[in-house]
């Protein structure tokens, strides 16, 4: 069985939200993308990515999976106090001398408020046993950009913990200019990445939206040069636009295998066939997710996957349904 692997963004630490992109017309012609970005964004809350044993005098204990918090949940406040971040968190804890902190958290849909007593560390700090992200940075790839609204899309799928691999809605977020500086290539099994500097780099827009097909926000500027209509995939070759090297968008060949819709999305099934890019990256790797696929000099699709027992052969989804989910409708004739 082909294991699927998601190369998106190589994730440092921790995730993502959803805020609302208006419905436009889309432009006759898009601006196709393929440069690296850094993504940087921040979560609405706090996300517990795992419980955890504290060291007490008694022994290890949980304070967190004792009172019930599971892997996923979402805290947004502790003792009425909205949460902006963990170090948040973690000072209410220690402002409490050991007293039950009330924390109000979201589970999928469910609101709950669950009551948990610090553990007291061997080293001398209540501590509730759990690990914690409110944030997440990376690579990844953008895949269009509207000339006329400055919406843009990135990824073709979202951003997600790795740990509980959930999409976290997010607080705020923006992409930045980066420079790959060097490239862990795939193999079978290990999906690889573009390794990348963007802490440096100019903001080039927001990030409003983490879709389960991409990120979406709106550029300051024009994310790229090349412009192109919008076309439907199908098989054939074709050839997608990535950075593999330093900050320049270059054209690699692949060949379209299989083209089908599921879950009402378009589903495209590739392989690498230009020689180039499989001895630089060994095909497809993380940090590649977002790098639109043109065919007959049409935008069809944008690369989201690669399979994880071959390196070389990967999967896209259509670029109609990445407007639709940017809020970008056609243009009335």
């Amino acid at each position: 069985m082909n294991l699927i692997k998601k190369p998106i963004l190589t994730l440092l630490t921790g995730l993502i939200l959803a805020a609302a992109l208006p419905v436009t017309a889309l432009a006759e012609e898009l601006i196709v993308g393929g440069q690296a970005v850094g993504i940087r964004v921040r979560t609405e809350g706090v996300l517990v990515s795992g419980t955890a044993a504290v060291e007490t005098e008694e022994g290890p204990r949980s304070p967190a999976e004792e009172a019930g918090i599971r892997e996923g949940d979402r805290i947004l406040a502790a003792n009425g106090r909205e949460l902006h971040g963990a170090a948040e968190l973690i000072a209410v804890v220690a402002e409490t001398g050991g007293e039950s902190v009330e924390l109000s958290l979201l589970r999928g849909e469910e609101k709950l408020r669950l009551w948990v007593r610090p553990a007291l560390a061997s080293d001398g700090r209540w501590m509730l046993g759990m690990w914690l992200r409110d944030a997440v940075t990376g690579i990844g790839t953008v895949t269009f950009c509207d000339p006329e609204t400055g919406v843009y899309g990135a990824l073709g799928h979202s951003i997600t913990d790795e740990e509980p691999g959930i999409c976290v809605p997010l607080e705020s977020g923006v992409i930045s200019e980066a420079v790959i500086t060097g490239v862990t290539p795939g193999a079978p099994g290990s999906p690889g990445a573009l390794n990348g500097d963007f802490g440096s780099g100019a903001v080039l827009g927001s990030v409003e939206r983490n879709s389960e097909l991409g990120i979406y926000g709106v550029a300051e500027r024009p994310l790229g040069s090349i412009t192109a209509e919008v076309g439907l995939a199908q098989p054939g070759p074709a050839v997608i636009l990535a950075t593999v090297e330093g900050n320049q968008v270059r054209e690699f060949r692949i060949h379209i295998s299989r083209v089908w819709r599921e879950d009402g999305r378009e589903q495209l099934m590739f392989s690498v066939t230009d020689p180039e890019l499989c001895a630089i990256t060994g095909g497809v790797v993380q940090g590649m997710s977002g790098c639109p696929i043109l065919q007959e000099g049409k935008l069809v699709g944008a690369v989201t996957h690669v399979l994880l027992n071959d390196p070389t052969r990967g999967c896209g989804l259509g670029i109609r349904d990445m407007l639709a989910a940017a809020g970008l409708e056609p243009r009335a004739a």
